[in-house]
């Protein structure tokens, strides 16, 4: 992916991530959840240069922190 697409991908991301959050639905667990799993999506895909791989085990381990975070 090019440098375009991958700042694309990037403000894509962003962009629904603060579209759940405003969901009045969602609990704060659920939204640190969502917040979480896309920083932690974003650090994957920066810190392996675009990988998919980096990037969904990035979002996974965030998604992770996040909801744990969520519990306090």
């Amino acid at each position: 992916m090019n440098r375009i697409g991958k700042h694309l991908a990037r403000a894509a991301t962003v962009c629904a991530v603060v579209g759940l959050t405003a969901c009045g639905g969602m609990t704060t667990q659920q939204r640190d959840t969502a917040i979480g799993a896309a920083v932690g999506g974003v650090a994957g895909s920066a810190l392996t240069g675009g990988s998919a791989l980096g990037t969904i085990g990035g979002a996974a381990a965030g998604g992770v922190v996040g909801h744990e975070v969520g519990k306090r």
